[in-house]
């Protein structure tokens, strides 16, 4: 593997961390999946390999289709790890509050013709969020943590990979969240063809109307205090 050194942890994530370090006088990233004790050592096993065997797999998938991820340096199976290129620049997410309503209109554009590009190749990220989005000094976008990613080439995971973009847009950037995704969909919709489009956002409506029904669901579940249930409760306490 070579020395890997200086290593500063940077983030915790629910899948794996994320370390800052040196290897080889580079400037690098290391993903390495830490065992899930609620789950049996066997399977916690097969799932951290497939994992750290699978995301740079797609991210080499991904680069083919023309969408830039970091390269991959090493990737070593027994510690359930992966050594990737630092990209210097900044997240997304901190960059949509910081910029004008026309460069935002832009990044997001492009943002839109990446994913299109993903799902043009069954690529589906996973976890289509600003934070997994890097923009270099060149105005390179990087796309980044295709842990949870698959190759699937169904307008269902497609509708859920781009809801997915929608939520974290409206969570993180509410003051303009339409604005952007309409831009996304808008450079999403210059790659693939038309019919593709109306059917993968046909589906991030049906997958709205599902959350609103179990919202619904859930809430018609809550007594009310005028409630029959609630009235014999009372009776039943006197």
């Amino acid at each position: 593997m070579g020395e890997i050194s200086q290593w500063q942890l940077i983030k915790k994530g629910a899948e794996a961390w994320l370390y800052l370090a040196n290897w080889h006088g580079r400037k690098v990233v290391i993903k390495k999946r830490l065992p899930k004790h609620y789950r049996t050592p066997e399977l916690d096993e097969r799932i951290r390999i497939y994992r750290t065997v699978r995301e740079p797999q797609l991210m080499h998938e991904a680069k083919k289709a023309g969408v830039p991820t970091p390269i991959i340096y090493l990737v070593d199976i027994k510690e359930a790890m992966i050594v990737m290129e630092f990209i210097e620049g900044d997240q997304v997410k901190k960059l949509l509050g910081l910029i004008s309503q026309e460069e935002r209109d832009r990044l997001c554009y492009d943002i839109g013709e990446l994913i299109g590009k993903l799902h043009k190749n069954g690529i589906i990220h996973g976890d289509l969020t600003t934070s997994n989005m890097i923009q270099d000094a060149d105005g390179k976008i990087f796309f980044i943590d295709f842990g949870l990613g698959e190759k699937i080439n169904e307008v269902e995971a497609k509708g859920v990979d781009l809801h997915l973009m929608k939520r974290a847009l409206q969570s993180t950037h509410f003051k303009f969240a339409d604005e952007c995704f309409n831009a996304v969909v808008r450079g999403y919709s210059s790659i693939l063809d038309h019919a593709i489009v109306k059917n993968v956002l046909e589906k991030i409506k049906e997958i709205e109307r599902r959350g609103r029904y179990i919202i619904e669901r859930k809430g018609s579940r809550e007594p009310s205090c005028g409630s029959e249930e609630v009235r014999k409760g009372f009776k039943h306490l006197k």
